[in-house]
């Protein structure tokens, strides 16, 4: 089987695009070259490196690239992450098909938090809920892609 191109996209490229580009090397490494990127970036989240490395996934070595640093890559599927990279998710070369599967914000949800620990149980109930999902590919991403 051929190794599908799969680009994580996020607003900042801190924290869930991360996660799922963490998950996909992890997990899929063997059917899935995984790449995150944002529509800006924003540096990695440390809440979300620590709740990563949790879980036993290290993405230390990962970087908060801008989507445009990847254009000369070809992508089978692009997927969003969140409702904001969906509605301002770029035009990409050759057929890549363009999925949403969005996932809550945990810094947001964080900031409400009484406690750091309370704040790591937004991030880590997200890590696993990522974590579900890339279990799915890359059969989950057959026909369930939007052309964009």
């Amino acid at each position: 089987m051929q190794m599908l191109t799969v680009l994580f996209l996020c607003t900042g490229n801190s924290c869930r695009s991360q996660m799922a580009e963490g998950w996909a090397q992890h997990l899929k490494g063997d059917a899935i070259e995984a790449y995150s990127a944002g529509v800006a970036t924003h540096g990695i989240n440390p809440n979300a490196v620590a709740a990563m490395g949790e879980a036993g996934v290290d993405i230390t070595p990962q970087y908060s690239k801008h989507v445009d640093e990847l254009a000369d890559v070809e992508f089978d599927y692009v997927v969003t992450v969140c409702d904001n990279a969906a509605e301002s998710c770029p035009v990409f070369r050759g057929n890549a098909k363009v999925v949403h599967q969005p996932f809550d914000d945990p810094p947001r949800l964080a900031r409400e938090a009484a406690s750091e620990e309370e704040a790591m149980e937004h991030y880590r109930r997200v890590r696993d809920e990522i974590r579900d999902y890339v279990n799915t590919l890359p059969e989950g991403l057959k026909g369930v892609s939007h052309d964009k």
